[in-house]
C-alpha cells in the first residue's frame, strides 16, 4: 500500500509542477490578441520541437496514467476495507469532506483532462478532427484553436466550473503527498497546509478565469 501511495504522491507532485508551467503559458492568452497570438504560437512550436520537452511530455503522460491507476486501486481497496469494518472510528468526524471524496474529485478532474485533450492535444498532436492552420510566421496556429474554444460559452462554463474540484483536489493532494513521503514536522505541516491552500487557489482561479477573460475580449 505504501508503494502505491508513494507513486501517487510522486506523480502528483510532478503534475503540480507541470500545472505551474501550464498556467504561465496560458497567461499569455490574456494579452492583446495581436501580441498573444505570436507569443503563444511561438511558445507552442518551441515545446513541440524541443527534444528535452518531448521527454518531459512522455514523463507527463506516464505520470497521469500511473496517478490515475494507483489512485483508483487505493480508493477501491480503502472502500473494501471500510465495508469489512477496518475503518477508523468516527472517520467522518475526523476527516474533511475533501479527503473523504478525493476519488470523486479525481474522477471529475480526469473527465476534464479527457475533454481537454480531445479538444487540444488530439487536434494539434494527432491531427484528428478539424485541421489546424498556420499563422503568419508559419507556426501551427494553436492560439486560434484555443481562442475559438474560449468563445464557446458552454465550453468556458465547463472549463471554469471544473477548476473548483481541481482546486480542492490539489489542496488536499499536495498536503497528503508530503506526508506520504515522510514529512511530519508539526510546524512544517501547518506551513505546508497554508502553502497548499495558496497554490490550489492560484491554480483554480488562474485556470478558471483565463477562459472568461478571453471570452469577453
Amino acid at each position: 500500500m505504501y508503494f502505491r501511495k508513494s507513486i501517487i504522491a510522486i506523480t502528483g507532485l510532478f503534475l503540480c509542477l507541470f500545472l505551474i508551467v501550464h498556467l504561465s503559458a496560458n497567461s499569455i492568452l490574456v494579452l492583446p490578441q495581436e501580441v498573444a497570438r505570436g507569443l503563444y504560437n511561438s511558445y507552442s512550436t518551441t515545446l513541440r520541437e524541443s527534444p528535452f520537452i518531448k521527454i518531459v511530455a512522455y514523463i507527463l503522460y506516464l505520470s497521469i496514467v500511473l496517478h490515475v491507476i494507483y489512485a483508483l486501486v487505493v480508493t477501491v481497496n480503502n472502500r473494501k476495507a471500510k465495508r469489512k469494518g477496518y475503518a477508523v472510528n468516527r472517520f467522518r468526524e475526523n476527516s474533511s469532506w475533501t479527503s473523504q471524496n478525493m476519488g470523486l474529485l479525481g474522477i471529475t478532474v480526469l473527465l476534464f483532462i479527457v475533454v481537454h485533450l480531445a479538444n487540444f492535444w488530439a487536434r494539434i498532436k494527432l491531427g484528428l478532427g478539424e485541421g489546424v492552420g498556420l499563422d503568419s510566421e508559419g507556426h501551427v496556429d494553436v492560439y486560434k484553436v484555443t481562442y475559438s474554444l474560449f468563445q464557446n460559452s458552454y465550453y468556458v462554463l465547463f472549463y471554469s466550473l471544473l477548476m473548483i474540484p481541481l482546486g480542492l483536489h490539489l489542496y488536499h493532494g499536495l498536503k497528503s503527498a508530503f506526508m506520504t513521503l515522510g514529512f511530519y514536522h508539526k510546524k512544517g505541516l501547518r506551513i505546508l497546509a497554508k502553502v497548499s491552500l495558496i497554490y490550489a487557489g492560484i491554480m483554480a482561479l488562474g485556470f478558471g478565469i483565463i477562459p472568461i477573460i478571453v471570452f469577453f475580449k
